[in-house]
């Protein structure tokens, strides 16, 4: 097997550099990028060096390389080590995906540390998996190829997953398990949006204070506190780590005061959109504005569907552009318009994305929550193939700065 050689002989080629490290993997349908990081700060807050691997790049210090896939290839996967090993990188953390593993990307690594974090139906298809079995089959083999590992209990095919396992396991979840996460609480108050909850499990108790809203979040975050606890690594680091973890795009609170709290998240289709609506709803905001716009070129049906959700959940909607590639934004707009006018749900448009943002904090109210949504780390607008540099935070931070007294 040509791909199988190719992984060994470049794990050859550089020495073998994860022997070097303590390596950690991460898989699932949810929540890898978002754990990755959650683990990188507890460790780094324990004064650890740490290397990271996945959808927002390869992480070696302050360098950020740009990687093609989630779980690059085997031979620029083993390039990288090497370079966090030589950097002096303690541990490595990485996402690992199913199709990493099933195009043997992976071959050839014993990570230290396993964890799946939950599988649904997902990345079904010609070029990826033929059905969800052999999805659950590839997340499955990560307990093939770890020395321990942490299974998120509260997913309905945790059983499924770890029954081939080859490793000792720890579970962790909301219910009965090693780690669970109990007195879970919505907290928004100026400065802080996330959420509040009690640790336990291997012998001990913590307070965590989580600097991202959500459950889905709690999840991620107990699968990283557990991971602290199985390692020994103190409660001040999970804490601290916890309390401060950002990921770009995803969640990512870039500002919060007593005017209003703004929001940056990747959701770019509507299962995505309704779920980040539903859980910022849990905060109570006096309203909801969601800023958002749809890609070009890609299926018709997303406009339609995140128009429905958008009138149904937002108290206000301000429709944008998003990447329109080679579209009008006036007609991706007008598509999404049919779909939300019939909700009865209140909305304006705003064809350009930075006015639209603009828009949004200058008419904020006292307690608003504000969603502005699709492109989430994404560093430019795609318009008629040409691209140009935006991000949304960036066009926050200048309209914070503008209108708000407080600092971003």
């Amino acid at each position: 097997d040509a791909r199988h050689a190719l992984a060994i002989l470049s794990a050859a080629r550089f020495g073998w550099p994860l022997k070097r490290m303590i390596s950690i993997g991460v898989t699932g349908t949810k929540g890898k990028t978002t754990t990755t990081h959650m683990i990188r700060a507890i460790l780094e807050a324990a004064g650890k060096k740490v290397g990271m691997i996945g959808t927002t790049g390869a992480m070696i210090g302050d360098e950020v390389h740009p990687t093609k896939n989630t779980t690059p290839e085997s031979y620029e996967l083993q390039e990288y080590f090497s370079k966090m090993a030589d950097a002096g990188c303690d541990y490595v953390v990485m996402e690992v995906s199913s199709q990493g593993i099933k195009m043997r990307r992976t071959d050839g690594i014993l990570f230290d540390y396993g964890i799946f974090t939950n599988i649904s139906p997902d990345h079904i298809g010609p070029d990826e998996h033929k059905d969800f079995e052999e999805y659950l089959y590839y997340k499955s083999r990560i307990f093939q190829m770890a020395k321990t590992g942490l299974y998120n209990k509260d997913d309905g095919h945790w059983a499924e997953i770890v029954k081939d396992a080859a490793c000792p396991l720890y579970s962790f979840g909301t219910g009965e398990a090693d780690f669970s996460a109990s007195d879970i609480r919505h907290v928004a108050e100026p400065g802080f949006v996330g959420m509040e909850f009690n640790v336990t499990g291997n012998g001990r108790a913590i307070d965590v204070k989580l600097g991202m809203p959500g459950l889905f979040n709690v999840h991620n975050a107990l699968a990283a506190a557990a991971l602290a606890g199985i390692m020994g690594i103190s409660e001040e680091a999970v804490k601290k780590g916890l309390r401060t973890v950002s990921v770009n795009g995803r969640m990512e609170i870039v500002h919060s005061s007593e005017r209003c709290t703004v929001i940056v998240d990747y959701a770019h289709n509507a299962v995505s959109m309704e779920s980040l609506l539903k859980t910022l709803r849990a905060y109570e905001p006096k309203r909801l504005v969601c800023v958002f716009g749809c890609g070009g070129n890609r299926s018709k049906d997303r406009r339609y569907s995140m128009g429905r959700i958008g009138g149904q959940l937002a108290d206000l909607c301000i429709i944008t552009a998003d990447n329109s590639r080679f579209a009008k934004t006036e007609d991706i707009i007008a598509d999404i318009r049919s779909a939300l006018e019939p909700t009865g749900g209140a909305f304006i448009e705003i064809p350009d994305r930075k006015e639209a943002i603009e828009y949004s904090i200058q008419h904020a109210q006292p307690g608003d929550m504000i969603a502005v949504i699709g492109k989430g780390h994404e560093d430019y607008q795609e318009i008629n193939g040409v691209r140009t540099h935006f991000l949304d935070r960036e066009a926050i931070e200048e309209a914070v700065r503008k209108y708000c007294n407080s600092s971003a």
